[in-house]
């Protein structure tokens, strides 16, 4: 995938227990129909099998409205669910053994960045975008080294022409100045899967960021 095949914009991290007790899917819908174009499904305590049953379930959703299904480290499920790509951590399998493997080479690999010096290696040279985590400092994800903040977006933006993906803690009042500060897609999980109204708030994040 070219780096400049990024069409992105809104992207949803989900997983069954941040949508408090909601069925999962159906926040997945609702999100797309607000404005969500990428989902990525994050289930990191669930085995393969349960893993794999929910990531068949969401493609059937993604494929319907043609919507990216990103699968979260797991490259079982992302090989027998055929999902649109694999997003990895540092602690995951590497973007270049994942470019080696015949089922996932051609994929949408993400990278999430937690250094800078990361910057330069080779992983972040074959991934298709990178993730920039977090931002803000989440609940959601615990395991992070750094609090990017405004100016670190800023910053890994003069140095990368990467698409990055900014996720964390993002909701509608700092959503414009994460893209202002040179984030090219929000990532969100709280503010859409503990939403009373997923749709409208997909709908509410989605304006601000085309605005």
């Amino acid at each position: 995938m070219s780096i400049n095949t990024f069409p992105y914009s809104l992207y949803l991290v989900i997983s069954e227990a941040d949508c408090m007790g909601k069925n999962f899917l159906e926040v997945a819908e609702q999100s797309i129909l607000g404005g969500v174009d990428i989902i990525q499904l994050r289930e990191k305590n669930d085995n393969n099998e349960i893993f794999l049953q929910k990531a068949t379930q969401l493609i059937e959703i993604t494929d319907k409205y043609g919507i990216p299904l990103i699968i979260n480290d797991n490259i079982t499920v992302t090989e027998k669910v055929n999902s649109a790509g694999i997003h990895v951590g540092n602690s995951d399998a590497t973007p270049r053994d994942l470019r080696q493997r015949p089922l996932i080479g051609n994929k949408m690999i993400g990278y999430s960045i937690e250094h800078l010096a990361q910057l330069g290696n080779e992983q972040t040279a074959v991934a298709d975008y990178l993730g920039i985590s977090p931002v803000f400092k989440t609940k959601t994800k615990t395991d992070t080294i750094i609090e990017w903040g405004l100016e670190g977006i800023t910053q890994i933006r003069q140095l990368t022409e990467k698409p990055l993906v900014a996720i964390g803690n993002i909701h509608l009042k700092n959503a414009r100045a994460v893209i202002n500060a040179g984030a090219d897609c929000l990532a969100v999980v709280s503010a859409i899967c503990s939403a009373a109204d997923p749709q409208k708030v997909a709908y509410e994040l989605k304006n601000e960021i085309v605005k």
